[in-house]
């Protein structure tokens, strides 16, 4: 459990095709926010959002599969995050959550909301990975690096990949780099998403009101100036607003301008 003053978090899981995925809650009366997290991380990086939301949203943040405490990938079969987070919000009972999703987290989240309408209330996407589709070659070899990569984070203590992140992103909140280590010695080799359907169709037909949020492409974010055209031409439900100083960690890079924008759109129309 993870403590805050005057209150507890919940932890648990809940059943999915497969397996089962973990939760950390916050719980309280207000309207319910799933936060899917992105490749590497775990529910717990969501932490410091969490703790600026939780007076006012009961907010769940899910461990996706091959993350965290939720189930492995099995070699070889289907992989269906969307699926996994549909089930979720089905097994925990809520009726029409906001949902919130970071990079391959934001992908799942859109393509959830994209094919089941009337069973959320917003969507918020920090800077999906809106990509061209990757042939079979590219796909494979962005797989072995990951692989690679993973193998290197589960070489490393805590401690080590702590060092390595104040290193690499000198400006990131002390408070977000406990669970972004511990959460990189947790995550399965194999989950290296492969993408068979183009972004755009994955956000076409998501009927209620929708945050893209992009930051600058110069400091590593996904979403150009043109994917968000692109993305507000297929849908009149999308909105896009970009946050200055930051790239693909948007909310870890410029957290005070991040959040500002999040509560805006929480609380408007």
């Amino acid at each position: 459990m993870v403590t805050r003053a005057g209150a507890v978090w919940r932890a648990g899981s809940v059943p999915v095709w497969g397996g089962h995925l973990a939760y950390h809650r916050t719980g309280g009366d207000g309207p319910t926010l799933v936060l899917s997290h992105g490749l590497t991380d775990s529910g717990l990086c969501w932490t410091r959002l969490a703790r600026a939301l939780e007076a006012e949203f009961d907010v769940v943040m899910l461990d996706a599969r091959g993350h965290g405490d939720s189930a492995r990938l099995n070699e070889g079969a289907p992989h269906d995050p969307a699926r996994d987070l549909g089930e979720a919000i089905e097994a925990l009972g809520l009726p029409s959550p906001i949902v919130m999703g970071h990079s391959v987290g934001a992908r799942a989240t859109a393509a959830y909301a994209n094919t089941h309408p009337g069973r959320v209330a917003k969507v918020i996407l920090e800077d999906p990975p809106f990509l061209p589709l990757a042939d079979a070659a590219a796909t494979a070899a962005r797989s072995r690096k990951f692989r690679d990569q993973v193998e290197r984070f589960q070489a490393m203590t805590e401690a080590e990949i702590m060092s390595m992140g104040r290193t690499a992103s000198p400006g990131w909140h002390d408070g977000d780099l406990p669970a972004w280590a511990a959460a990189k010695r947790q995550v399965d080799p194999g989950a290296f998403p492969a993408y068979v359907a183009p972004w755009q169709a994955q956000i076409d037909r998501i009927d209620v009101p929708t945050l893209l949020i992009g930051a600058d492409p110069e400091l590593g974010s996904l979403v150009t100036p043109a994917v968000a055209a692109e993305a507000t031409g297929l849908n009149a439900n999308i909105r896009t607003v970009r946050i200055g100083g930051a790239g693909h960690n948007v909310r870890r890079e410029n957290f005070p301008d991040y959040l500002a924008a999040v509560l805006q759109f929480l609380h408007g129309a």
